[in-house]
């Protein structure tokens, strides 16, 4: 008789975590540690999960809010002692593989761009437009390096290499970090860390994922095919539900499409 009751025979559990979108502080981008945090702390702690599966499609962004989701990620796995899978969309480049890395395992399509292992800073200048509309730029600082890169004055060199130290700083730690997370998968034959990408078949040889598979298929093969899972998204401020802040929307819409068009998505 007690088998009959269908709450007793449900199947095990895994929490889905959506990871979509460019990575970066503030409301207007899509991911970020606060943005996500509660959804992640939730994934791990309701409904005793037998696994978390990460589904990622991120072109990337600010290296400091991929560190700390994935440290997130990392700290609750391994406290509750629960498995986590990444399973890539279109795209986990940048600071998304740096997402990917946090699962034990990754998994693609064979459409999937994956890599881009390298950190890149862009802005602008426009001290010409601006002398020739007779503005002059006026800034006076009490440190020599305060105004450093104003994209209204003419670049100095010595900016532009303080800028390459950091950036090359920056990138030592992406690559250690890789490194440290993807062991003895990761290909000798190859440098993996140039800022190229590849398709979900090639980075499967390079070492930088585990194969390919979806995430229906790859979790009823893992947890049978009575497993259940529940999804978690990042949350939303309360302009963003109600399409309030319409101007912060469409231009936080343009910068992610250009962090897309980077990989001809």
């Amino acid at each position: 008789m007690i088998e009959r009751i269908p709450f007793l025979n449900r199947g095990p559990l895994v929490s889905v975590i959506r990871l979509s979108g460019s990575i970066g502080s503030g409301a207007r981008k899509s991911l970020n540690d606060e943005s996500m945090g509660s959804s992640i702390d939730k994934a791990f702690s309701r409904g005793k999960p037998a696994a978390v599966a990460l589904v990622i499609n991120s072109p990337g962004g600010s290296p400091v809010q991929s560190a700390l989701i994935a440290a997130r990620i990392r700290r609750l796995a391994e406290e509750k002692e629960v498995p986590v899978h990444a399973f890539i969309e279109d795209v986990a480049a940048s600071g998304g593989y740096w997402l990917a890395t946090a699962a034990d395992d990754i998994w693609v399509d064979n459409g999937s761009i994956v890599g881009s292992i390298g950190v890149i800073s862009a802005g602008f200048g426009a001290p010409v437009l601006l002398a020739r509309q007779g503005v002059e730029r006026r800034v006076h600082t009490s440190a020599h390096s305060k105004s450093m890169l104003d994209p209204f004055l003419p670049e100095k060199e010595e900016d532009v290499e303080r800028l390459r130290s950091i950036l090359d700083q920056m990138h030592a730690t992406f690559v250690d970090h890789v490194k440290e997370r993807r062991g003895d998968k990761l290909t000798e034959k190859q440098d993996l860390f140039t800022g190229e990408f590849w398709l979900g078949r090639r980075a499967v040889e390079l070492g930088l994922v585990d194969g390919v598979a979806h995430m229906t298929t790859k979790l009823r093969e893992l947890y049978g095919e009575d497993v259940r899972t529940k999804t978690y998204g990042r949350k939303r401020g309360l302009l963003q539900r109600f399409s309030m802040d319409l101007a912060g929307e469409a231009m936080a819409a343009v910068e992610e499409r250009a962090d897309y068009a980077r990989f001809g998505l």
